[in-house]
């Protein structure tokens, strides 16, 4: 049972912070953004799918395939995370593009939260930084198919579960 109170907790400070942060006029990042217009020419497949799927820009992609992989690096072990990093072109740079963390007012304590949670925590982080992407953090849900099925292309069926396993 509370475990169920924290996960709700987290739930509403989630879309809370997801508000807020769209309240003080997050920005997709300049068009002239360094970092993701290279992770978006390093990884023109992988971002040309997930832009249009997510309706973005190939910047906020970049941003947004960052900040899943992010919660996959930080899930996986090191020789799994390799595999995953070894499928994708340009992981480093698309590492780069994600928004940092902790950068809007009040989602110190979001992390706060989120990290008591578990494993809901890497998937709200994603959501915020979703947000400070300029995109809606339900779309999430609808970036991980694309990804997962891009690893499966490039990398196979096993290194594909390894990244599903750690983004769900």
């Amino acid at each position: 049972m509370t475990r169920h109170v924290a996960l709700r907790i987290i739930c509403v400070a989630v879309f809370a912070a997801s508000g807020a942060v769209a309240a003080r006029a997050a920005q997709p990042p300049p068009a002239g953004s360094t970092t993701a217009a290279s992770a978006a020419q390093a990884s023109p497949e992988l971002v040309g799918a997930l832009s249009k799927e997510l309706g973005s820009t190939p910047e906020q992609a970049a941003g947004a395939a960052g900040a899943l992989f992010g919660v996959a690096k930080s899930r996986l072990n090191t020789n799994d995370f390799s595999q995953v990093a070894s499928a994708v072109p340009g992981m480093d740079m698309l590492l780069q593009a994600a928004p940092q963390a902790g950068g809007a007012v009040g989602t110190s304590g979001l992390s706060s939260l989120s990290n008591m949670a578990g494993a809901a925590g890497g998937l709200a982080a994603a959501a915020s930084a979703f947000s400070k992407l300029g995109l809606s953090p339900d779309l999430v849900a609808k970036a991980i198919p694309i990804l997962t099925s891009f690893v499966s292309k490039s990398g196979g069926a096993n290194v594909a579960g390894l990244l599903a396993g750690a983004l769900k």
